[in-house]
């Protein structure tokens, strides 16, 4: 409107050089000006009544539909004030919780998810999930500072209030979450199921009764399987594939897969118990996938001795039995292909990189010396990896040294190896498998040739993608299956009464001399060491303890503390010793000589970590403890390591898992 009264300046100024051109143009055209310019005015003044009042009808109907729809809109919202009061509520909110526009009182009060604290948090928009009325609703929060709302002016200013509004929009979600869960109901299930020990059930029974052995066992998987609506089809003798939909396997869970179970009541003469191993893949994003994760946790089910079922859920892994004995296997075949692949791997490469776990003991630095014997054979340089020494090393790592015949940098840091270790170079893991655990894990990642040996049952961290994996549960020690791979590496190797005394020490260490986790092939072990040269009388002095140790132990005797009768919970000092983690593990095994202890948890704080170890002879699964502290090892011999935690904290969780399992019956005191 203001347009044509602006352009009568434009008339003034083509007026003027008119004049100069002709004058009575000029008069002419200055009356037209007024005329216009008195015209424009009246009509300006006339009409802008008009027009403003239209504005404001228009601005008022379009205020009015606004809160209109915001009234009426589909999705219950509400606007909250920086205190957490509700201010405003559209009428489906109102639907929803039965809370008007009256009712101002705080969203806790109709929410308990939605606090004051999470409303401060929230500095532009966070959801949360909550169930309200049976219905499951999705609860986006988004902040509304006053200063982007409210325009500046002279007399209001919000620069630097803390005050604020946030808008709640609840987004009902059931029938989505319903079908959600439906979908995942239908999706493929995949398991492969292995008999752990099918050639020596058979083996113990007439050959008359074989065929009805396999019948029946046949039988319970199909049983068990066809009440869940699976499909089961027979691969091989003793191996078996199936499907079935998700839905049912929260009720296996809930049964703790009692199949392992009802196979071990399979009797036709045979005394030696079925056992089977599980393996289960879920959450795949192709059927392909899911069988991939199978795979892998039948996997992890053998490595960790069998008996038991594994079930992989995307990332998650699930462990369900596993508390029987590993059974001895008799045949040596394993081994002796064992030992063939890992011959052609050094010879492929130039330079080889033993480590075995973070504070090597005994059993790591044999496993390592039998390495280093197996390169030597065939001229390669072997180096060890050894950050540190403890006491009952020592006498044994004495013997490596230059005056009998041994390289300068046959033992090397941590830092060395970093600097060493490339694509060509041959890393081989020994006595763990668990990468957090080693001595130097960065040079795992420098290098894709990685070999692993151990006799601890598998977690689900394990070392990727080695290219040889040799993990034996049963057996007693890593320092056994190094002497069963020596045997079959070459005819001519030789080892001198030094490194078969640190190889028997090993086996002596971890076996508690011979009285724990022993089988034929242990003995068998020890008599090839012991036609190399290892005499028993020498080991025995050197793995001798000082008098400060013999008290230590001494002190986690006397302070031990008798939980539920049955168990011994104590402390190693740490002050007083060089090596606590290796006192305490001696302790652990001399508490089991209690009458009544049935399992025994010493732990000692070192290097700002607490080291617990476990142990028992036969009634209790320790392992199955210690891995819900994060740890693993054996039925019989675990370990576990705490991160910023202190001794009782320490003590209390060990407690508490007691409790649990005690309550479920896991465990029985």
């Amino acid at each position: 409107m203001y347009s044509p009264i602006l352009l009568t300046i434009l008339l003034v100024f083509m007026n003027i050089p008119i004049y100069f051109y002709h004058l009575e143009a000029g008069f002419v055209t200055s009356a037209f000006t007024l005329v216009y310019f008195v015209i424009v005015t009246v009509n300006y003044q006339k009409n802008k009544p008009f027009f403003v009042n239209e504005l404001i009808n228009f601005a008022t109907q379009y205020g009015t539909v606004q809160r209109k729809l915001l009234n009426e809109f589909d999705i219950a919202y509400a606007l909250i004030d920086y205190n957490g009061r509700i201010l405003w509520v559209n009428e489906k909110f109102t639907e929803m919780t039965g809370k008007n526009k009256e009712y101002h009182k705080s969203i806790t009060s109709v929410f308990t998810h939605i606090t004051k604290e999470i409303l401060d948090k929230n500095r532009t928009e966070s959801q949360l999930h909550i169930a309200w009325g049976g219905r499951e609703y999705r609860a986006k929060l988004k902040r509304i500072e006053f200063s982007s709302i409210t325009p500046e002016n002279e007399m209001v200013s919000v620069e630097g209030s803390e005050e604020y509004m946030t808008a709640l929009y609840l987004y009902d979600e059931t029938q989505l979450n319903q079908y959600i869960r439906e979908n995942d109901d239908q999706k493929l299930v995949t398991a492969l199921i292995y008999i752990d020990n099918y050639e020596e059930v058979l083996n113990s029974i007439e050959d008359v009764k074989q065929s009805l052995l396999i019948a029946l066992i046949d039988r319970k998987v199909n049983k068990f399987f066809s009440g869940m609506d699976g499909l089961v089809r027979k691969m091989e003798k003793d191996k078996y594939f199936v499907v079935f939909r998700y839905f049912y396997l929260a009720k296996m869970e809930e049964d703790k897969f009692s199949l392992l179970e009802e196979v071990k009541t399979v009797k036709v003469g045979n005394e030696m118990p079925v056992t089977l191993s599980i393996g289960i893949g879920s959450m795949g994003d192709t059927y392909n996938q899911s069988y991939e994760y199978a795979r892998m946790a039948i996997g992890m089910a053998l490595g960790r001795g069998g008996d038991q079922v594994v079930v992989k859920e995307g990332e998650r892994i699930t462990y369900f039995g596993g508390s029987s004995k590993q059974v001895d296997k008799m045949t040596r075949v394993k081994a002796r292909v064992k030992a063939h692949a890992l011959r052609e791997i050094i010879e492929s490469r130039s330079h080889v990189i033993v480590m075995g776990h973070h504070i090597a003991d005994v059993d790591s630095f044999g496993a390592a010396i039998g390495v280093y014997c197996a390169g030597r054979v065939l001229d390669k340089k072997v180096q060890i990896v050894l950050n540190e020494v403890t006491t009952s090393l020592r006498p044994i790592k004495e013997c490596f040294n230059e005056e009998n015949g041994y390289e300068p940098d046959m033992f090397i840091d941590g830092d060395m190896a970093v600097e060493l270790t490339d694509n060509n170079t041959l890393v081989m893991v020994v006595d763990t498998n668990r990468p957090n655990y080693t001595d130097c894990p960065e040079i795992l990642k420098r290098t894709k040739s990685i070999v692993v040996f151990d006799h601890h049952r598998q977690g689900s961290e394990v070392v990727e993608n080695p290219i040889l994996s040799y993990i034996e549960p049963y057996a007693s020690s890593t320092c056994e299956m190094i002497a069963e791979v020596l045997q079959y590496f070459t005819e001519n190797i030789k080892l001198t009464s030094s490194e078969a005394d640190a190889i028997y020490a090993g086996i002596l260490i971890d076996t508690n001399n011979f009285m724990q986790k022993t089988g034929v092939r242990t003995f068998e072990a020890a008599a090839y060491l012991r036609r190399c040269g290892a005499e028993v009388t020498r080991v025995r002095k050197m793995l001798r303890n000082d008098m400060a140790d013999y008290k230590a132990r001494a002190e986690v005797m006397r302070h031990a503390e008798v939980y539920h009768g049955a168990f011994a919970i104590s402390v190693c000092p740490a002050d007083k010793v060089e090596s606590p983690t290796v006192v305490s593990a001696q302790s652990a095994n001399e508490l089991l000589n209690i009458i009544g202890i049935k399992a025994s948890f010493v732990m000692t704080e070192y290097q700002n970590r607490i080291f617990i170890s476990s142990r028992s002879i036969d009634e209790i699964n320790v392992q199955s403890i210690m891995e819900r502290l994060g740890g693993g090892g054996h039925a019989n011999i675990a370990g576990a390591q705490l991160s910023d935690c202190s001794i009782e904290e320490a003590k209390q969780k060990i407690r508490e898992i007691l409790d649990v399992m005690i309550e479920k019956g896991e465990i029985e005191k």
